[in-house]
């Protein structure tokens, strides 16, 4: 006579799944007729906005735009060639100092079409909470930097390992797409709930 146990392992073994061969890693992968199109559509599905921008006047002035649409008194900037700020992150210690600021551009430098998925780093950016800390977080992306899918993305940060990926020595990066979000409790989605509550991405040539 069997024991509790081995009944239900026996039960298990009887039902378990046939095998199912492995993906192969050799496609083909997601591709689109518009990654631009595919990129912000997905953004604004996970709660941010987008927008490509011919000429670094015209995105100065979105920016400008932005800081006012959001009363952003506190700003630091990685980009002070687009917008200044009145928090020098080069200058600061304590990250715990970025607690306050309202609004961070900050470079991007990679972008996913298939999740709407931005990658970056701390090459350029001094304390990486300021992706995180900040009320509302803008990320300028290159035009050119931006790819179907994760598999092209991963190809791409091997191949530029030296300047944007933790690939070669130990470095941060990470993967943002949307403003921070939880929909942990009751199901019920809210914005901004440990991170910043709207993220904006800028593509330029």
């Amino acid at each position: 006579m069997g024991t509790a146990r081995s009944d239900i392992l026996a039960q298990v073994k009887r039902n378990r799944p046939a095998d199912v061969p492995l993906t192969p890693l050799d496609g083909p992968w997601i591709r689109f007729a518009d990654p631009r199109e595919q990129f912000l559509e997905v953004l604004r599905a996970v709660g941010g906005e987008g927008q490509f921008i011919a000429g670094q006047d015209r995105l100065r002035e979105a920016l400008a735009d932005l800081r006012a649409q959001l009363s952003a008194h506190v700003v630091c900037s990685a980009l002070p060639e687009l917008m200044g700020g009145n928090i020098d992150l080069a200058t600061i210690d304590d990250p715990h100092e970025l607690a306050a600021v309202d609004l961070a551009v900050l470079p991007g430098e990679l972008a996913v079409a298939e999740n709407a998925a931005v990658w970056v780093t701390g090459a350029r950016v001094r304390h990486r909470v300021a992706y995180f800390l900040s009320q509302h977080v803008a990320l300028v992306v290159p035009a050119d930097r931006l790819v179907h899918n994760m598999h092209e993305a991963y190809a791409w940060l091997y191949a530029h390992a030296a300047e944007t990926a933790p690939f070669v020595e130990p470095r941060w990066g990470a993967f943002l797409s949307g403003p921070s979000k939880t929909a942990d409790i009751e199901q019920a989605l809210v914005i901004g709930a440990h991170g910043a509550r709207s993220l904006h991405v800028y593509f330029t040539p």
